[in-house]
């Protein structure tokens, strides 16, 4: 059975710095000192049986700790992931400016052999990044979401 993901993508279009997207540094100690590929759009998984869009705004409220901003929220599509998760993308222009990111957290036994459980944020922090920029720091996968947007605002 397919894991299906969905995500929320805000960018803003700024005068001076031109697209920017808000995304997200994977929390957790695998991710701890990487920067380029170890960056994400808001997203999580969600049932088979619930709607994509819902998913995608509990997931950004879950990993900001505060609940999406209000847009005109567009579908960019559906993106394979190399693990095989398809992660369903919306995107909508905001303006998000959030007082601090509180994420909720994952059990992980650290260290590793340890036998002792630790809880991580899934996300440790976020920002604004130009979309060039953004391309490096996006895991891989998600490179493609930056192509659809581009193609929907017609750059």
């Amino acid at each position: 059975m397919t894991v299906t993901s969905a995500g929320l993508l805000l960018y803003r279009l700024d005068g001076t710095r031109g697209l920017e997207v808000w995304i997200a540094h994977m929390g957790g100690p695998f991710w701890a000192r990487k920067e380029n590929r170890a960056w994400s759009i808001p997203k999580g998984e969600y049932a088979p049986d619930e709607d994509p869009f819902v998913a995608a705004k509990r997931e950004f409220a879950e990993e900001m700790g505060t609940p999406p901003p209000e847009a005109d929220y567009v579908g960019l599509g559906d993106f394979r992931q190399p693990s095989g998760k398809i992660v369903t993308v919306f995107a909508g222009e905001a303006d998000f400016r959030p007082e601090r990111i509180v994420s909720n957290t994952f059990p992980l036994e650290w260290p590793k052999g340890s036998g002792i459980l630790r809880d991580f944020p899934e996300i440790d922090r976020a920002e604004w990044v130009p979309e060039a920029e953004a391309r490096e720091r996006l895991v891989k996968g998600q490179v493609p979401v930056l192509d659809a947007l581009l193609r929907r605002l017609g750059s």
